[in-house]
């Protein structure tokens, strides 16, 4: 045997034992029943199935040499004239090979003998019609493996991108954070310890919770509350800092950390020494499954800037999370940057999912 003949051999053997394998044995039994159903059983029903079987015989050979010989080494290079050829060649060949086993097979039914030689040409066509049918199975198949493939990829490629932004907010917040305590500790503030426990449940949540894609809405306000708190007591009195939250989050779930940015872009920029009075105002809504969530905070004058609609504002971690969103709730968010000369506010919506 050629080298060619045993790849093709050993190709045959590995799927008939497959799990496609048994798929294929399936749908050939389906076909042999049909066949049978046309020719009907009026000279005996074991007449019929060897018959038949003769014909599904050929037909195997001639859609498996397809499968496996002609389509990857024509069809997928691209060579369109030289497969249909060498498939209307294979068609020729087979159909007087089928021949000639049925004359062997009917030689005591010469009408029978006689009908299939004058039909040759029809024997021809249904050869090449049903080889014909498995390449644009075969097409169709690879077709849908790759719209698979090209998807599961993109959801890889998305978590994995997910996951890079995410390290890229927690580590920024902690190393803040970590900051501001080794501030007050130098001064032996009564506030370190507080701040220790809120840093505790913060560091709880992101280390263990904000692992997973969704995460309550209830405890992201609750990761903020403890954000503010810490801030607030950082801050002192002469500071205005609030919270509002107006609405019941329920069991509705959210993107972990995704106000996080926002958070510590008012708080870095809103307090700074350089801002008599200083002041964050957040507000956050719950309205159905829509959240709303809104800060502003005080800033150094500067020249004004006009309102932009999904800005990239400045930034690593602004920017990372318009591309989080984008990621994650394409085309079910809003968000609008405003710049004054004496304030900044983001106003973000979210249309959250079940």
């Amino acid at each position: 045997m050629t080298s060619t003949a045993i790849q093709l051999t050993r190709q045959w053997t590995d799927r008939l034992f497959s799990r496609n394998g048994i798929y294929h044995l399936i749908f050939w039994l389906v076909i042999l029943a049909i066949l049978m159903l046309f020719e009907g059983v009026n000279q005996g029903f074991l007449f019929t199935l060897t018959n038949q079987l003769v014909n599904v015989f050929f037909y195997s050979i001639i859609v498996y040499f397809n499968l496996f010989y002609l389509i990857p080494n024509y069809l997928s290079k691209n060579m369109f004239l030289t497969y249909g050829l060498l498939l209307i060649v294979a068609s020729v060949v087979m159909t007087p090979l089928k021949m000639i086993i049925f004359v062997f097979k009917l030689q005591n039914y010469p009408d029978l003998v006689q009908d299939m030689v004058d039909h040759q040409f029809l024997h021809f066509l249904l050869t090449f019609f049903i080889t014909g049918a498995s390449t644009v199975y075969k097409i169709s198949s690879d077709w849908f493996v790759h719209v698979n493939e090209r998807q599961e990829l993109e959801k890889q490629t998305m978590q994995s991108e997910l996951r890079f932004l995410k390290s890229q907010i927690n580590p920024h917040f902690l190393f803040n954070t970590l900051n501001n305590l080794y501030a007050l500790t130098l001064k032996k503030s009564d506030k370190a310890p507080e701040i220790v426990i809120k840093l505790s449940e913060m560091m709880r949540y992101m280390l263990y919770e904000c692992n997973e894609k969704r995460v309550l809405l209830s405890k992201e306000i609750h990761y903020i509350q403890n954000y503010i708190d810490l801030e607030s007591l950082r801050q002192g009195k002469n500071v205005d800092i609030s919270l509002e939250v107006n609405g019941a989050p329920g069991h509705r779930l959210i993107a972990p950390l995704m106000f996080t940015p926002f958070l510590e872009n008012s708080f870095k920029h809103g307090l700074s020494n350089l801002i008599e009075q200083g002041y964050v105002k957040i507000q956050l809504n719950v309205v159905g499954e829509m959240v709303d969530f809104y800060i502003e905070n005080s800033k150094p004058d500067q020249p004004p800037t006009s309102i932009h609609r999904n800005k990239k504002s400045g930034g690593i971690g602004l920017v990372n999370v318009q591309k989080r969103l984008n990621l994650v709730y394409p085309d079910n968010y809003e968000l609008q940057i405003k710049d004054t000369p004496n304030s900044y506010a983001v106003n973000l919506k979210i249309q959250l999912d079940g």
